[in-house]
């Protein structure tokens, strides 16, 4: 037998049940959700095949020419955060925007000169970083007058 405690007893006192154990997994498969069924449902107007729900649900906007983030001709007035979050269709955060946003590392600011830096590559390959790894390893740190390898703008 199963003796499950509840969480708060019931109103007659009820504070375990017991169950046989084919019957507590019964109840347990009870609770697993069917696969590729979505967990959350909407009734009424919220419903995905309502009749008023176009009155209600904002349309999603398409990106078009007009929009600066759909094709890159940005006014360098507008910061690029502020028109991220405008639409549903935008794109998500860089990676190197959610290491400034959750680590507080910014990877775009140059170290030695304070300049602006861009992403050349993303490699994560093991088998590469490996490899580059044991190259830096491999070398002596560049001394203090050399030339910043990054790539600015």
């Amino acid at each position: 037998m199963i003796q499950y405690e509840l969480k708060n007893p019931f109103r007659d006192g009820t504070s375990h049940i017991l169950f046989s154990p084919l019957d507590f997994l019964s109840k347990l498969a009870a609770l697993v959700p069917r696969p590729r069924y979505n967990l959350v449902r909407y009734h009424g107007v919220l419903a995905p095949n309502a009749k008023l729900r176009k009155l209600i649900v904002p349309k999603h906007r398409k990106r078009s020419a007009e929009h600066p983030a759909a094709t890159g001709t940005q006014k360098e007035s507008v910061p690029a955060a502020a028109t991220r979050f405008q639409g549903p269709l935008l794109a998500p955060l860089t990676w190197a925007e959610r290491l400034k946003r959750v680590f507080n590392i910014d990877i775009t600011l140059c170290p030695r000169c304070g300049g602006t830096l861009r992403v050349i590559a993303e490699i994560t390959d093991p088998d590469v970083i490996q490899k580059i790894l044991d190259h830096v390893a491999a070398r002596p740190p560049p001394p203090s007058h050399a030339i910043h390898v990054a790539s600015h703008r």
